[in-house]
């Protein structure tokens, strides 16, 4: 039987797989210095096997309140989904000290492959009511658009750019022992 202190410093072992009903990934960038654009992910997939956490979302499959912008973020301005359909990340170590969790590892957006640390929280595991092991990761990330070739910019009146450089990640995981 594990003590305490174990099941709450300890990363699960096996395989675990999304709960894509209670899962999100999203992305957030401020917008003319005053407010803040969102986006989300429609098609991802995320799995946690032996302490190592895989996440895809599909470029294609963004969604914004606004179908224009929508197709514009498809674009090589933005995500250049034709070339480069995937968003990813993969960690490299996962420390876990409580309810905080800290992800080390790899984001490759548009071809481009950069170290980021990702942090937050997670819960459990725990049982469900249908008796299934549950795990829960939200977490979140700060990247600089430029450093994956995403350039694109608007000057406002008062000469700074409409879009900031840096660009929040946000990822609620709910994973099922599988």
């Amino acid at each position: 039987m594990s003590t305490t202190a174990e099941q709450t410093t300890s990363i699960p072992t096996g395989s675990w797989s999304l709960d894509p009903v209670h899962s999100s990934i999203g992305f957030a960038v401020q917008y003319a210095g005053v407010g803040t654009f969102r986006g989300t992910f429609d098609e991802y997939e995320a799995t946690l096997v032996d302490g190592r956490v895989e996440g895809v979302a599909k470029v294609a499959s963004v969604r914004v309140d606004d179908p224009n912008l929508a197709g514009h973020l498809q674009s090589p301005d933005f995500f250049d989904a034709e070339q480069n359909p995937e968003l990813r990340f993969v960690s490299k170590t996962i420390e876990r000290n409580g309810d905080s969790v800290t992800i080390e590892g790899e984001i490759t957006l548009r071809g481009v492959t950069k170290p980021a640390t990702i942090s937050g929280t997670v819960a459990g595991p725990t049982q469900d009511a249908y008796g299934n092991q549950r795990v829960a990761f939200d977490v979140e990330t700060t990247i600089n658009r430029r450093d994956f070739g995403i350039d694109w910019n608007l000057e406002l009146p008062n000469g700074d750019p409409a879009l900031a450089d840096d660009v929040k990640i946000t990822a609620n995981l709910a994973l099922v022992q599988a």
